[in-house]
């Protein structure tokens, strides 16, 4: 088999690639390195069957060759960067999303999209179903990724009814694991970082609002299952188990053996206040649940950033502060 991966340099688009090229495809990974890495896919080159092309995908997907299989997952996906990059979020959402399906239309390939469990905005639903329509402010400073990616959704059940195309989508929720950068602005690797340097670890607002934290090895294992089948989707793709930022903030001070204090600063926009998928379907249609423990998987992660990030340059706890509450993103 040969698989794309858009966004291959990234965190969640790395591991696909890995785990591909384990399992015997050839790959191509398109990035344009604006949140990626060709660090996180370097290991890769010498198997032979992996290649990377520096490529903004909202100017063309210009790949040679068969192509069984396209996984889009290009997409600033953390609030620090699509609150950076809004311009740039809604383009490959919208333009990069069209280029990688007529990559897919061409080719005759079976298309992946990552879409997200923002869909769902800040629920009135718990936990999500996939037929839920979801709560979302099209015009708070989260939209810019909530609407692209709802939009990218739309647009390919439009190419699915339209140009026949072999598409599926799966909507993904909160992942962790090794290759996060320091400096994204999501919890755990702020948590993790500010616990390892020894730093106040900074919950914002009262810290009860929840996620489920799904750790990248069983997500992966998810997606390449929804490949390898013939579901359209939507289908959630997360653990449901849910826990509050402070308990989690605690949980990871204890795991890392540090003495860093829990402190509080403002709370997000528009920040959800619960957050757990209804993995019935992913069960049911793929027989995917996750396999490995949260703890153990905390406690890798943990070990990663101790061995290979402590020492990157980070974003100030203020200066993250200060794109998360924002209310124009144009700031």
């Amino acid at each position: 088999m040969r698989a794309v991966v858009t966004g291959g340099a990234g965190f969640l688009g790395s591991h696909l690639c890995e785990q591909l090229v384990a399992r015997g495809a050839d790959v191509v990974a398109l990035d344009n390195f604006c949140t990626g890495s060709a660090a996180n896919v370097e290991h890769l080159h010498s198997t032979g069957r992996f290649d990377l092309i520096e490529q903004d995908l909202t100017t063309g997907a210009p790949v040679d060759g068969p192509v069984d299989l396209v996984l889009h997952f290009a997409s600033p996906a953390s609030p620090v960067d699509y609150l950076r990059l809004p311009i740039e979020t809604l383009q490959v959402g919208s333009l990069g999303t069209q280029h990688a399906l007529d990559l897919a239309r061409v080719k005759g390939s079976r298309f992946v999209l990552a879409s997200t469990s923002e869909v769902y905005g800040d629920p009135q639903v718990h936990p999500q179903r996939e037929d839920y329509w979801g709560h979302v402010n099209p015009v708070g400073p989260r939209g810019v990724y909530d609407e692209a990616k709802r939009f990218a959704e739309a647009l390919t059940l439009a190419y699915r009814h339209t140009h026949g195309v072999d598409t599926a989508i799966v909507r993904i929720f909160n992942t962790f694991g090794p290759r996060m950068r320091p400096n994204d602005g999501r919890a755990i690797p702020n948590f993790i970082r500010q616990s390892l340097a020894g730093e106040p670890v900074t919950v914002a607002g009262d810290g009860l609002q929840t996620r489920s934290i799904c750790y990248v090895d069983d997500l992966v294992q998810g997606i390449l299952a929804m490949a390898a089948a013939h579901h359209p989707g939507p289908i959630n793709i997360g653990n449901p188990h849910e826990i509050s930022m402070i308990d989690l903030a605690h949980w990871i001070v204890k795991l890392a053996e540090s003495g860093s204090p829990v402190t509080h600063i403002e709370r997000p926009v528009d920040d959800p206040t619960v957050r757990r998928p209804d993995a019935t379907l992913a069960h049911e249609v793929l027989g995917w649940e996750p396999q490995v423990q949260i703890e153990d998987a905390l406690l890798r992660t943990i070990d990663w950033f101790r061995t290979n990030e402590l020492r990157t340059p980070v974003l100030s706890p203020a200066a993250t502060e200060q794109i998360l509450t924002r209310t124009d993103p144009s700031v």
